[in-house]
């Protein structure tokens, strides 16, 4: 499965290519999100869309809990700064950080992040997901999906079950370092929503990984 990006999103990414700002990781010029307005919230919510079902509910338990939503501009802003501290605690890592409209979305390969065949959290990448927590504390008002992948090896089903309880090993591991269980959801997407070919082992490699993708909640 994958996800699509209608043309309506690709106008939108073309009338805001000339608000540019410079990147102070890379030192090229990018598309400063914190003027993007209303243009980079049909982004957004296209991206949420690819999400799974539970995002909306995620959102709603929040605002239940009194995390007060963001409003307008103040999104751009806001997910620019949690991206900074993200790319900073990251750094060197092996952890990628991919900006994504207005959401934060982090790819750890499955190499680093789990034995073989294993869903528990290997103790060495404690200190990443550590710095992850530290961050999304800070930022309480994102929402944040932590789903799971795998390559095509093996049956549907095996992996399906294998992508959903490593999802799950991450979120308990960030609740047990103090995100608040109401602003996590898990999915296990198995090998459905590969990044690479799984005829090649770079590829399958590049498959097998957990993504955290934060959310603004917005009003």
């Amino acid at each position: 499965m994958r996800f699509m990006i209608p043309s309506l999103i690709v106008a939108a990414a073309v009338a805001l290519a000339g608000c540019t700002t410079l990147d102070p990781y890379t030192r090229e010029e990018k598309v400063s999100n914190a003027t993007k307005g209303a243009a980079i919230g049909a982004i957004g919510g296209a991206v949420v869309g690819s999400l799974s079902g539970d995002h909306d509910r995620t959102q709603r338990a929040m605002i239940g809990a009194g995390i007060g939503a963001l409003a307008g501009g103040a999104v751009g802003n806001y997910m620019d700064r949690q991206e900074m501290e993200l790319r900073q605690q990251l750094e060197g890592t092996g952890v990628s950080v991919t900006r994504v409209g207005n959401n934060v979305v982090l790819n750890m390969p499955g190499n680093i992040t789990f034995d073989v065949d294993r869903a528990e959290v290997k103790a060495r990448f404690y200190d990443v997901l550590d710095s992850v927590a530290v961050v999304a504390k800070k930022y309480e008002k994102t929402a944040i999906q932590v789903a799971g992948h795998t390559d095509s090896t093996g049956s549907v089903d095996y992996n399906m079950d294998l992508s959903r309880r490593r999802a799950e090993s991450v979120a308990r591991y960030l609740e047990s370092r103090g995100v608040a269980p109401v602003r996590l959801e898990t999915v296990g997407f198995g090998p459905h929503r590969p990044v690479a070919g799984n005829d090649t082992a770079r590829g399958r490699a590049l498959n097998r990984r957990v993504e955290l993708t934060f959310v603004p909640l917005t009003r």
